[in-house]
């Protein structure tokens, strides 16, 4: 398995042997979605946290009204999944599916927990990603209490310039909490 993606995301925070990248490499598994195809749906346990080595995942939830709101995006070199689902082993409340045709490396809880045991410092690597997670989705929070809806587009564009091209606009419009109307509205006033 080529994942030199994946090691060196691992290594900007700990650390790795030849044996331990041996090893990582045996336990995460190569998998390919189509766009549009789901890696996870409401309901179902998130029984794989991903690692997108290609492409862009979304994870949502739809309303009582069937409207989606998109919580997260991952692409290249970020992480994916539901992680009360994963790490309880229950049914998860996300759907999770391809924006773009994806190449993931997956992970089962089993194999996140033998990565554990045989390498300590894998733990920390997990511990300040899920910190980083947590950062971003309470700034997240804080910006759809406090901010504008030009205020949090700026932000996003800002923070993440790579996904204003990539992404349609419809799914940035979820992403902030708005109506693709009213998102075209805004684009073309911050535009003059």
């Amino acid at each position: 398995m080529e994942s030199n993606l994946l090691l060196s995301s691992i290594e900007k925070h700990i650390r790795l042997s030849d044996d331990d990248k041996e090893f990582i490499q045996q336990l995460f598994k190569e998998r390919k979605i189509r766009k549009r195809q789901y890696l996870l749906q409401e309901g179902d346990i998130c029984k794989y946290t991903a690692f997108v080595k290609k492409g862009c995942l979304r994870s949502y939830c739809v309303d009582k009204n069937g409207v989606e709101h998109v919580f997260q995006f991952a692409t290249e070199g970020w992480w994916m999944g539901d992680i009360q689902s994963f790490n309880q082993q229950t049914p998860g409340i996300l759907n999770i599916d391809a924006l773009e045709d994806s190449e993931l490396l997956l992970i089962s809880k089993s194999d996140v927990d033998s990565l554990y045991a045989r390498i300590p410092a894998y733990e920390r690597f997990s511990r300040i990603i899920l910190e980083n997670a947590f950062i971003s989705h309470q700034e997240r929070i804080m910006q759809s209490i406090c901010f504008s809806a030009a205020e949090r587009y700026e932000h996003f564009s800002k923070k993440y310039p790579q996904l204003i091209q990539r992404l349609p606009q419809t799914q940035i419009a979820s992403y902030l909490g708005l109506t693709p109307e009213f998102f075209s509205k805004l684009r073309k006033q911050m535009l003059k």
